[in-house]
């Protein structure tokens, strides 16, 4: 059985209450290496707190628990001094206990490694894990996940902003953390206060503002050229990309097999990841079909020659297959790419081909279903991101179905005699 720590000026109820009423806690007793009990002295209830070591020279405190001061202890939120070491004990380091071996709660660090590995078993991208993690600090990430509040959260997510990262940079890498803490309260009973991370690092609303670059036909010619100029198997993913309006991680998966020929080629386009779906090898094994150009499907016919079916339709310029994560590939050569048509590389990336495609299509009378169908997206996505370029860019469709309605002439009233002139003039006409 564990030692219990003694210390006369906290143990018993009746020594707590000679001290003063204090914000700053009284130095407690040393549990172990790096963690000690501290008591906070209230007008109610006092708090028990603890001070836990980050392994880096810094602490993190947290209150848990009140202290029995005037009520008696009930085991859980009101507890007495020997409790409160258990308790302390337990959300600072790992001992033998009744979860397993391991006893301890989750960090937040801990959070995103499991995290990490379940995207990594469900072949998701551990991007969203390894992000966030950048911009928490050691204290942070040494906080146990059932200690965590809706204000220290907030004020990190806030803290992204400062740091001058984009709002939707923000929202990715709060939602990222947010999955990791969801899946740290699934397999720990004991968490219980998701309620911190759905509050704390809620989505910023201005960052769903739709800010998709949209090219005309003349400039997606011109950037597909620029693409053929700098490498011929650049030009040949970004053709595929201009011509289907996939995202560069589905056009970096098709095979030679995915190429159909015919009087109406197409590709057998895989899906991605996207949409939440649990099961997302299964998800990207589907296939979409994309109508393409027979100039197109005659270019990929020559470049795939030779290869096997289940070989990568698209290689990169050295002859190796694109990587899961291709803007790692093509970054560089994109910018130098979007400089050569003479537009900025941080406003138009590769996406704008998708963003282009897909508003071309509904420009041009496609249904919304069939266009979310085709993209791997779905309607809601397509209306609640395209509707302002729908309406920007579809004047002319728009102006020609108005109603061009002529007013019946004035009615004008006669000086004279305060009748209808045009029916005095009618009259009089009428009787001539």
């Amino acid at each position: 059985m564990a030692r219990k720590v003694r210390n006369s000026l906290l143990e018993s109820r009746s020594a707590r209450l000679k001290l003063a009423v204090r914000r700053k806690p009284y130095s407690g007793s040393a549990l172990g290496r790096g963690m000690a009990l501290l008591y906070r002295r209230n007008k109610t209830n006092g708090s028990w707190v603890a001070k836990v070591s980050d392994g880096h020279g810094a602490y993190w405190t947290k209150a848990f628990a009140e202290a029995d001061d005037f009520d008696a202890s009930n085991g859980k939120t009101i507890l007495d001094f020997y409790q409160a070491q258990d308790v302390a004990k337990s959300l600072a380091r790992r001992q033998p206990g009744d979860v397993g071996e391991d006893s301890r709660p989750a960090t937040i660090g801990e959070a995103l490694d499991r995290y990490a590995d379940d995207l990594k078993a469900r072949d998701g991208d551990r991007s969203n894990a390894s992000l966030p993690r950048k911009h928490l600090t050691t204290i942070l990430l040494s906080k146990p996940v059932q200690l965590l509040d809706p204000k220290e959260l907030n004020q990190w997510r806030n803290s992204l902003l400062a740091k001058g990262l984009k709002p939707a940079s923000v929202v990715r890498y709060c939602k990222g953390l947010r999955a990791a803490l969801n899946l740290a309260a699934s397999h720990d009973p004991r968490i219980t206060n998701k309620a911190a991370w759905e509050v704390g690092l809620e989505a910023l609303p201005d960052a769903t503002v739709a800010r998709n670059v949209i090219l005309d036909d003349r400039t997606v010619g011109q950037f597909v050229n620029a693409s053929y100029a700098r490498d011929s198997a650049l030009g040949l993913f970004v053709h595929v990309l201009a011509e289907t309006g996939a995202r560069p991680s589905q056009a970096a998966r098709l095979l030679v097999e995915d190429l159909h020929g015919g009087r109406h080629p197409r590709l057998s386009m895989p899906r991605s990841a996207k949409g939440g779906s649990k099961n997302r090898t299964a998800r990207k094994h589907e296939r979409v079909n994309v109508p393409i150009t027979p100039s197109l499907a005659a270019s990929l016919k020559k470049a795939a020659k030779g290869r096997k079916p289940d070989a990568p339709l698209l290689l990169k310029g050295n002859g190796q297959p694109w990587s899961k994560s291709p803007s790692d590939d093509y970054r560089e050569d994109i910018a130098e790419v979007v400089r050569a048509i003479g537009r900025d590389p941080e406003e138009v990336t590769l996406y704008a081909l998708r963003h282009s495609n897909i508003v071309r299509q509904l420009l041009r009378g496609v249904p919304v279903r069939l266009v979310a169908a085709s993209h791997d997206t779905s309607v809601a996505q397509i209306e609640r991101t395209y509707s302002k370029h729908i309406t920007d860019h579809g004047d002319d469709i728009s102006r020609a179905a108005l109603l061009h309605h002529q007013p019946p002439p004035a009615r004008v009233t006669s000086p004279i005699t305060g009748n209808d002139h045009a029916k005095e003039i009618a009259d009089v006409r009428a009787v001539a």
